[in-house]
């Protein structure tokens, strides 16, 4: 399957390791997500994909290894430097994760009165300008409790470009989503990616929506990068843990049983002889 070069990327990761107490959760990553691309990290559930999207963020700090995002060392940078990088970033929550007491208006509003000294007519215009782009400007007197779960991911999804950010973090974004919106929601990150040439990192395991949109992908299992390659190479590859996660199959080089002592001996039932 074909690389990325180092040289290309806008995020960096060397060799990195990161464990939850004594769990390691990732075990010499290394990737490159070039600049302007959308990127897929898919695996299953467990796998550290959302621990991947919370070191680019600085949320996590390796404990060994190196996060590079534009070009500066997220483990470096003071608590200034990390906002001012944050800034720079969109995310998507799994579930939206609106302000349940503001309308659809003030919450693609409330990025831009955080951050801008907009004046009210100017940031009207810019707040009408993202939900047209994901077609709910006639919703923006909407409350979140008044909007389905597809509406509700299109306004997350307005919110977080409201400052045009040069990267976009995508946290499962087609979770219980029904067919129509999950195509739509798809669609939209797609287009929104083109327009705004935004660099983009999707953690998701909805395969074969997410090949329909990306420039490239990353599967991750067991803590490591397994297999990686473009759309095109990930639907002819070969590799059995790709083909595994493609098929649904249950049998595989992912198992069902986290890894455990001899289930005899836990019960304590090893060396009973039965009559």
């Amino acid at each position: 399957m074909a690389t990325i070069l180092a040289s290309d990327s806008f995020i960096q990761f060397d060799d990195v390791h990161f464990r939850y107490g004594n769990r390691p959760i990732l075990d010499g990553v290394s990737l490159s997500i070039p600049q302007g691309k959308l990127v897929a990290i898919m695996g299953g559930s467990g796998s550290g994909k959302t621990t991947l999207l919370r070191l680019i963020a600085g949320q996590l700090h390796a404990d060994r290894g190196r996060v590079t995002v534009a070009g500066q060392d997220v483990q470096q940078l003071n608590t200034a430097g990390l906002y001012a990088l944050r800034r720079r970033m969109g995310m998507l929550f799994q579930f939206g994760a609106l302000f349940t007491d503001l309308s659809v208006f003030d919450n693609v509003a409330f990025p831009l009165r955080e951050h801008t000294q907009l004046s009210p007519s100017m940031l009207q215009d810019l707040v009408r300008m993202k939900l047209q782009a994901v077609g709910l400007r006639g919703a923006a007197s909407l409350m979140p409790a008044e909007l389905s779960g597809g509406m509700a991911r299109r306004v997350a999804l307005a919110r977080a470009i409201a400052l045009d950010p040069a990267l976009m973090l995508y946290d499962e974004p087609f979770t219980g989503l029904d067919p129509i919106s999950l195509g739509t929601i798809a669609l939209l990150i797609k287009q929104l990616n083109q327009a705004l040439g935004t660099t983009a990192v999707m953690v998701t395991h909805d395969v074969h929506v997410s090949l329909s949109v990306v420039d490239y992908v990353y599967f991750v299992a067991q803590g490591k990068v397994v297999a990686q390659g473009t759309p095109d190479e990930v639907r002819t590859s070969t590799d059995p843990f790709v083909r595994q996660f493609i098929d649904g199959a249950p049998d595989g080089p992912v198992r069902l049983h986290y890894p455990a002592a001899d289930f005899a001996a836990d019960l304590g039932l090893q060396g009973i002889q039965h009559a």
